[in-house]
């Protein structure tokens, strides 16, 4: 079974000019005019009415790119020239990003539209998209409850139908779990896979830019197009980027997929583990190979992760101290200035963070917290080499529940925190991995399958999600 993606079949339109770029934006933005979801912190209507004219002007021309007519939405950590880039902070609020993102520019050459900028929780620092300056995004399942973090406007955006698709950024889990929360395709590529150029940083050695979209094609025709080396990205690399469409339906015959035995306990929710379970079931009856395995680290990943990415935080968070960057709040004195400034720029959940990553960078904590915590990195990857010698993926749940109601964690971080228990073992260890929808609980929410990969196996990812796909697709 073959499936379009949301996009193949408006471009389908489009091409025949059965429909207009004009028309399917107007659309987007009457949506988002009525929409309670606030996925949105700023929307650009006559830049994408303009650059949808000359879109179907290329059409009528037949100079047709790859991603002619596909509307977007941009998480606003990533820069669009001339727009404001806010990372959903008081700090950065009137901040004019004074170029592209990379990833921008390549969607740009290749004929999309940028609708706005998407909310998010403050310097991508959350799990539900709560803590942003601008106030929360609803999900659109349930607008009582989180869409997830901190990608949260994008992920609500493109489940509402406000845009096809949405760039978000993924530390943790910040495209993954939103997908899970959303019902949605949210990939988190190899570290080094996309240009983190143009993305303001919180932890460098973590963060991947990656797309939400309704469908596996889609996400595979957005990777295709922002994927490749970048000159101004030191961390990019220089490796084949395959056409992932065309590698998708190839099937998951003889594929070998793990079931690691740790990601199926407690926290994880029975519904939710009972989802993924029936999923795998049906990739047996598509040919796959499901094995039971071991990741005996994944337990110390949630606290190397958070030791590793506030410290990494507290470095590139310096800079926002109201005299480089940031909002200026002027004391008598000039340490007065700074304290003020950075307490007043930055909200409850940024300010923890930074405390705790200066706690452990600190003298005599050093050795005893972050060292140790890049020991367990290292040891939590040789975990993931040995499981790959002898499976091609990973399958555990996205998230150890659906998606929890708004100020329900707010005054329980490490609750929060556990939210992320099965995405930050791939983002520490830079591996490819993919949220694909696999069902709905008992209240409705949908429900998440993760997959993961070899670094650069975003092509056996992308298979193996088509198939679950194509699976929940024919319950």
């Amino acid at each position: 079974m073959t499936r379009e993606g949301d996009y193949s079949r408006l471009r389908h339109l489009l091409l025949r000019r059965e429909l207009s770029c004009h028309e399917v934006v107007s659309s987007c933005l009457r949506r988002i005019e009525q929409s309670p979801l606030h996925a949105f912190v700023s929307v650009a209507p006559e830049l994408a009415l303009r650059r949808a004219r000359t879109q179907d002007a290329a059409i009528a021309r037949g100079k047709v790119g790859a991603l002619t007519g596909l509307v977007l939405g941009v998480k606003d950590n990533i820069h669009v020239r001339g727009w404001k880039t806010t990372c959903a902070s008081r700090h950065l609020r009137d901040y004019v990003a004074p170029f592209h993102a990379s990833v921008v520019s390549r969607l740009l050459r290749h004929g999309a539209i940028i609708l706005g900028k998407t909310n998010m929780d403050e310097f991508a620092m959350g799990s539900s998209g709560e803590s942003s300056f601008f106030g929360p995004t609803r999900n659109p399942h349930c607008l009582e409850r989180v869409p997830g973090g901190s990608s949260s406007g994008s992920a609500a955006a493109v489940a509402a139908h406000e845009v096809i698709a949405a760039l978000g950024s993924d530390t943790g889990g910040s495209v993954r779990q939103p997908a899970s929360f959303c019902g949605l395709v949210g990939l988190r590529p190899t570290y080094g896979r996309v240009s983190r150029y143009g993305l303001v940083a919180f932890a460098s050695s973590l963060d991947q830019i990656g797309p939400l979209t309704r469908s596996v094609a889609d996400c595979a025709l957005l990777l295709r197009v922002i994927a490749g080396h970048d000159p101004r990205d030191a961390t990019t690399r220089r490796v084949p980027v395959p056409d992932f469409c065309q590698e998708l339906d190839r099937g998951i015959q003889g594929v070998r997929l793990g079931r690691p035995r740790e990601y199926f306990q407690p926290p994880l929710d029975a519904e939710v583990g009972c989802a993924v379970d029936r999923t795998l079931a049906q990739l047996e009856a598509q040919g796959a190979v499901v094995q039971e395995m071991s990741l005996p680290l994944t337990r110390y990943a949630v606290a190397a992760y958070y030791v590793t990415c506030t410290a990494e935080a507290s470095s590139n968070l310096a800079r926002f101290d109201g005299m480089r960057l940031g909002e200026r709040i002027q004391c008598h004195d000039l340490d007065g200035t700074y304290v003020a400034s950075r307490s007043h720029g930055f909200g409850q959940e940024v300010r923890r963070r930074l405390l705790l990553g200066c706690f452990v960078l600190s003298a005599g904590y050093y050795q005893a917290y972050y060292q140790k915590a890049q020991q367990v990195r290292a040891l939590l990857a040789q975990d993931f080499a040995r499981a790959f010698q002898t499976v091609d993926c990973i399958v555990t749940p996205t998230a150890p529940t659906t998606a929890f109601r708004l100020e329900e964690r707010t005054q329980d971080p490490l609750t929060m925190y556990l939210s992320d228990v099965y995405t930050v073992p791939a983002s520490l260890c830079g591996l490819p991995a993919i949220s694909v929808p696999c069902g709905k609980d008992g209240k409705g929410l949908p429900i998440g399958l993760q997959v993961i990969g070899r670094p650069f196996a975003e092509s056996m990812v992308l298979r193996v999600a088509r198939a679950v796909e194509n699976a929940v697709g024919q319950q």
